[in-house]
């Protein structure tokens, strides 16, 4: 009878064992289940945030994109403010000088803000990269070769970006 006991409580204790087991096997696999979910979780925020700050990039793009095409619509009217102020240098009629100076500068200070620059062209030495050479002129001194001897039409830069060749005469 001691004997059945103790086979009994053995065999207690080894189904008990067995059972520990199968739980701390259950115990691991969810564990790795978790880790697994964990990962995916993980992954799915890397690739959402890398997608929020991509349509950011390009909300903020497009936004530039339109403002650009607003501006370079502006350009025109730009240039024919400096052409009434070239015509209006040899009239007497200072009223129309300086009105048609005050509208050139505020248009000019309103684009600067949206981040417009003119191109310096005049004097300066030719640059594929800002100028586009409408004539070339033959020029006495050597060093004046090269050099932007005038300007046509005035080129801008919006944020670093050419918006609109300068176009000039070369000295050759």
């Amino acid at each position: 009878m001691a004997k059945e006991k103790k086979t009994k409580a053995q065999e207690a204790g080894k189904v008990e064992n067995d059972r520990i087991k199968a739980l701390e096997e259950e115990l691991e696999k969810a564990k790795e289940e978790i880790a697994k979910e964990k990962n995916d979780y993980l992954k799915i925020l890397a690739e959402f945030m890398t997608y929020r700050q991509r349509t950011k990039e390009e909300r903020e793009d497009l936004v530039k994109s339109a403002g650009a095409d607003t501006i370079k619509g502006l350009l025109p009217v730009l240039d024919d403010c400096e052409r009434a102020l070239q015509l209006l240098k040899g009239s007497a009629d200072e009223a129309a000088k300086e009105g048609t100076r005050l509208i050139y500068d505020k248009l000019f200070a309103y684009l600067k803000t949206r981040g417009l620059e003119k191109i310096e062209a005049l004097g300066q030495k030719f640059d594929t990269d800002f100028h586009e050479a409408e004539a070339m002129i033959p020029v006495a001194e050597e060093e004046k070769k090269g050099l932007v001897y005038d300007v046509i039409q005035t080129g801008y830069t919006l944020d670093g970006k050419i918006l609109r060749y300068a176009k000039v005469v070369v000295g050759q």
